[in-house]
């Protein structure tokens, strides 16, 4: 009688273990929400790549503005100015019929 007594209380014991372990997780502190947290992880991992990547491009860019020449370049580009003496070429525009 201890001996069923005993192994009764074993088989509960571990019921109720393998409950809470199941409970816990699939609860909304369990696995799903530890690959939810990993999947934020990466995603932060993978903006700060870009930030960096963007910060190293912009470092670049300022770097070349420090020389004037640069300067005057993208200036004349984008006014499109020229200097006395230049010549100038017209070309068709190929996008317009």
């Amino acid at each position: 009688m201890k001996e069923r007594l005993a192994r009764f209380a074993y088989a509960l014991a571990f019921l109720l273990a393998a409950t809470y372990a199941v409970a816990t997780l699939t609860g909304p502190q369990g696995l799903a929400a530890l690959f939810q947290r990993e999947r934020q992880i990466q995603a932060a991992e993978k903006r700060n790549a870009d930030l960096a990547k963007d910060i190293e491009r912009s470092q670049k860019r300022i770097d070349r503005l420090g020389n004037h020449t640069e300067q005057e370049r993208i200036v004349e580009e984008r006014l499109n100015l020229v200097h006395p003496g230049d010549k100038v070429f017209l070309l068709p525009d190929s996008k317009k019929k």
